[in-house]
């Protein structure tokens, strides 16, 4: 088990085209280690710049954002040590195999046949082992989707963040892609933050933390059916 990070965000403020377009206004919260959040809005909300900013791939006009108490002041560092990232579109490389698109992620950090055997595990671990061979083409989005999951957890981040990982899936699939993240949180103590507009989705979260015009509106913890 890894351990999840702790994340702060705290009174962060974001603009875009100088200053016109104020994508968050003073937006603070916290991630408890090992925890899964869902932030969840409208398009435009600002929930994708929040996941921007706490993957270090923007950085916030004012405010602070720490991880495990300390800022994020060194981002490539960052990037390869702590956060791993999941998009909607699974960006996997479509000349190389399954296998190679995981190992992508360890490459300069660790020898070929390292990479080859972690490259295996994590695929064994997201039901994919069989397919380590096989080029994005001719997998189903769902497996390929795995595959990213799989990339993302290579170097054993701590957080980790996913921007609408579903959106292009459909509800079964999709549903198998959550269980599957929910799985690995649990067994890898791995904290997620989660983007979605998506209730289903969101449902699968530990908390809600609910956006529009760039702040957060309302926080809840996940609705269990009775």
């Amino acid at each position: 088990m890894t351990g999840g990070a702790a994340v702060v965000v705290d009174g962060v403020h974001k603009s875009f085209e100088g200053g016109g377009v104020r994508a968050l206004r003073g937006v603070s919260f916290a991630v408890e280690p090992g925890e899964l959040v869902a932030l969840v809005g409208a398009s435009g909300s600002g929930k994708s710049t929040i996941l921007n900013l706490l993957g270090a791939l923007d950085v916030p006009d004012e405010g602070t954002i720490t991880v495990d108490g300390r800022p994020i002041d060194d981002a490539g560092n960052y990037r390869a040590e702590v956060v791993g990232f999941v998009f909607q579109s699974h960006n996997l490389l479509p000349t190389l195999t399954a296998s190679e698109n995981v190992q992508v992620a360890m490459f300069g950090r660790r020898p070929r046949h390292e990479r080859e055997a972690r490259a295996l595990e994590l695929l064994r671990e997201v039901g994919l082992a069989q397919r380590a061979h096989a080029r994005p083409g001719v997998l189903s989005g769902g497996e390929r989707q795995r595959v990213a999951i799989a990339r993302a957890l290579a170097n054993e981040p701590r957080l980790l963040l996913a921007d609408e990982p579903t959106g292009a899936l459909d509800s079964e699939t999709g549903a198998q892609v959550l269980e599957l993240l929910d799985e690995l949180r649990r067994a890898r103590g791995t904290t997620i933050v989660l983007v979605t507009n998506d209730e289903a989705v969101a449902a699968h979260a530990e908390r809600v933390l609910r956006l529009r015009d760039g702040v957060i509106r309302a926080e809840a913890p996940r609705q269990v059916p009775a």
